[in-house]
């Protein structure tokens, strides 16, 4: 059978695949497939029934559901053409995708730009060394937001939860809602990973203690958990022995981190940040390959959809725009590195191309440690061309600065450093 042939294939329909392609469309691109494996469009925002979202896109406080519906609608009434229940098994470094799906059995897509967007998935127990039995009780914290809020099925009545990420502390806010329990959150780090605003609305205001620089050593029962053992753990994060609390529940939740979907990636690219786990990018989010573009988790983990419907809309126009001027040739043109300084874990974009640059070229960061009374400065080379003072940063805040076109201008040979200063 002959491939289907497109202009750009979106690998993923949650919210960065759906604005990627309605931003494509919006910028005179026809002809778009959107694969995406699940049962409907909207991705992990269909199990979000919590608000707090579209805030910076719509001004206004929606559900998950509610966010992703916007989006749905939209691609709908733009005509931009799905497939669901469809699974990508390859791709070809000449962009020939092979999907199957139980309607129309393996076949091959020929696209002439391809846009990652399959975003992360959850950090399981097999990575995190907890010693112990493997009883019944012991969940993901998405897959028990599926079971309570898609399901209408509750994993437990006394909880534990492993990890201060923000899945984490919304499904204690959550379980405590449900009639739950919830008798302690525990975190391996010294600061919570998750917003402010979500430790102040799910834990604080529902009396639920979050212990830090706290892990699970142990965990008690055999056909079902029975408890839990919690210890401190030193500046190395080994536990400290004597300081050992054994806490009687039925259910531990691990929200332990999140990892970008990136097993099709690594088929095109061996350029992987070993920081956040998904591709270099430039600032067309654009990756090595000619062609092929990221966004989304997939990219690196977000804290807000805003922002990912956000960096997906500019990847999709970007990607339109290479279909319109494929004579394009990236291996000739100029790029200028953005390295992290002291106290920043990463950036995305890792480059920049100054033929593609705008007035202000936005650069995202997270740093490794919370600060407080902190200057962020930017240097071109050795010279500090901008700083800021902020009061706080935290691992949990994504952080953004724009790079200004001058500065880019004068970079010949030069590279752009983010980092954190005291003065």
């Amino acid at each position: 059978m002959a491939a289907l042939q497109y202009d750009i294939v979106v690998i993923g329909g949650g919210p960065a695949g759906l604005a990627a392609a309605i931003a494509a469309r919006k910028a005179g691109c026809e002809s778009i497939l959107i694969l995406e494996r699940d049962n409907e469009l909207g991705g992990i925002l269909n199990q979000c029934i919590h608000n707090g979202f579209g805030l910076h896109t719509f001004q206004e406080e929606l559900t998950g559901p509610e966010y992703a519906a916007r989006y749905i609608r939209e691609a709908e009434e733009l005509a931009i053409s799905y497939r669901l229940h469809t699974m990508v098994v390859d791709i070809t470094e000449d962009k020939l995708i092979t999907a199957m799906s139980r309607q129309a059995g393996i076949f091959t897509v020929q696209a002439q730009a391809l846009i990652l967007a399959m975003g992360c998935r959850e950090r399981p127990r097999g990575a995190l060394n907890i010693p112990g039995y493997r009883p019944a009780g012991i969940y993901s914290a998405g897959t028990a937001q599926r079971y309570v809020n898609m399901d209408g099925m509750m994993p437990g009545k006394e909880v534990v939860i492993l990890g201060s990420g923000d899945i984490g502390l919304i499904m204690a806010r959550r379980m405590t809602l449900e009639g739950a329990k919830v008798k302690a959150v525990a975190e391996l780090m010294p600061y919570s990973g998750g917003l402010k605003r979500n430790i102040v609305q799910c834990l604080e205001d529902y009396d639920i203690p979050l212990k830090l620089n706290t892990t699970v050593v142990d965990i008690k029962g055999r056909d079902r958990v029975e408890a839990v053992v919690l210890a401190r753990v030193d500046e190395n994060r080994k536990p400290v022995p004597g300081t050992e609390e054994t806490i009687a529940c039925d259910t531990l939740l691990l929200s332990c981190g999140l990892i970008p979907e990136n097993e099709l990636t690594r088929k095109l690219t061996d350029e992987i940040s070993p920081v956040t786990g998904g591709p270099i990018v430039d600032n067309r989010y654009e990756t090595c390959k000619d062609g092929v573009f990221a966004c989304g988790n997939v990219l690196h983990v977000h804290d807000l959809v805003d922002y990912v419907s956000e960096e997906a809309a500019l990847a999709g126009s970007c990607a339109a725009s290479y279909v319109r001027n494929r004579q394009d040739n990236k291996a000739a043109e100029r790029t200028i590195p953005v390295r992290c300084g002291k106290g920043v874990r990463y950036t995305v974009p890792a480059l920049l191309r100054p033929v593609h640059t705008e007035e202000k070229t936005a650069v995202k960061f997270r740093v490794d440690n919370t600060y407080q009374d902190s200057w962020l400065s930017v240097y071109l080379g050795t010279q500090r061309v901008w700083h800021q003072k902020k009061r706080v940063l935290a691992p949990g805040e994504m952080e953004m600065v724009q790079i200004r076109r001058e500065w880019i201008e004068q970079s010949e040979g030069k590279e752009i450093t983010l980092c954190l200063e005291q003065q």
